[in-house]
């Protein structure tokens, strides 16, 4: 058993969905699957204490909102588990383009506040955010850098205040296929010059991340030299160091991920950091000791959320059904804690 008991521990249901049910793909991972992978999953006594939930089809239906609501505490109760944060269906819209566009981005952000907080009064979710990316690609925002950018503070800042009339907090998603946010420099603008650390905060994926050192759609914020060899490990948590010094101020929600330093993806999420399984051996992240630099500050855990969660996508239906891939995902997660949690 942990002696640390925070973070609790939270598996993700949108690597079930993401980059899977269109007709070259393979087929979605319902919701049911997902939980019944995530509540099976045990590590000397340990399992996981919730999970973090994709608010769109096939995992949840807005059309049926208090049906659907009254199926995820129904769920909670079920596999004792809590809900914690919120992938918001912001596609539909754009934090960039026309006034249409960006009225879908935030209409998305209110439904997604709104179901949180009845969600929390349900006392299902005792702590959380609502995750938001641009929804524009790279090469759209790059048509205008500093007009988009200043599009996206706007719609960024109206998202914020719309959160707060719900008691949530935003988590700006920082991955290199949104445009605005596929950099780390790109995302500390953005977030500077919305200026509500109280509403709008950094989302941190160990995966993503990882790319922003390279300069993956971004050579310009690169961090380590053109010639780095991953032997070179101190040359690489010197700019680690760098990159989570200038975000973890910011930093309100943390997914915990192996990358092997290349980008993968399909549709929208082109070109963005690949996910891989905790023991891949291509894996280039020593994930324990990089993990320190997001949750800990002057080795003291900065406490600016409770739970971390785990995030795998785009891993094939076979990896996503094998039980010992989230064995070793829970495992993975638990070191994490131990080393780090409270």
């Amino acid at each position: 058993m942990s002696l640390n008991q925070y973070p609790k521990l939270h598996n993700a249901t949108w690597p079930g969905v993401v980059g899977k049910g269109a007709p070259d793909s393979e087929p979605c991972l319902d919701l049911a699957t997902m939980i019944s992978l995530t509540t099976n999953a045990e590590v000397d006594g340990v399992k996981f204490d919730g999970f973090d939930l994709f608010l769109a089809p096939p995992h949840f239906d807005a059309t049926q909102r208090e049906s659907e609501i009254d199926r995820l505490v129904q769920i909670c109760a079920d596999n004792k588990l809590e809900i914690g944060s919120f992938v918001a269906n912001v596609w539909s819209g754009s934090a960039i383009g026309s006034e249409t566009k960006r009225a879908a981005f935030l209409a998305a952000v209110e439904e997604g506040c709104s179901i949180g907080a009845e969600l929390r009064e349900r006392g299902v979710r005792p702590h959380g955010c609502v995750r938001i990316d641009s929804s524009c690609s790279v090469d759209a925002w790059s048509a205008d850098p500093e007009g988009n950018t200043a599009l996206i503070v706007d719609t960024f800042r109206k998202a914020s205040q719309i959160a707060s009339k719900y008691g949530e907090r935003l988590a700006m998603e920082g991955e290199v296929c949104w445009g605005g946010m596929h950099s780390w420099k790109r995302c500390v603008e953005v977030l500077e010059k919305v200026d509500m650390p109280e509403t709008l905060g950094f989302q941190a994926d160990m995966s993503h991340t990882n790319l922003f050192l390279l300069g993956a759609n971004a050579p310009e914020d690169r961090l380590l030299p053109d010639d780095f060899d991953w032997s070179q490990t101190e040359v690489y948590e010197e700019a680690y160091r760098k990159m989570t010094d200038a975000l973890r101020p910011w930093t309100i929600d943390f997914h915990v991920a192996q990358n092997d330093g290349t980008v993968f993806g399909s549709g929208a999420h082109d070109k963005t950091g690949r996910h891989c399984l905790p023991k891949d051996p291509n894996g280039k992240l020593d994930i324990v000791k990089l993990a320190k630099y997001w949750l800990t500050e002057n080795g003291v855990p900065t406490k600016r959320f409770q739970h971390i969660c785990w995030d795998g996508c785009m891993f094939p239906n076979s990896a996503m059904t094998n039980p010992e891939t989230w064995n070793d995902v829970l495992g993975a997660m638990k070191s994490v804690r131990d080393a780090w949690g409270w």
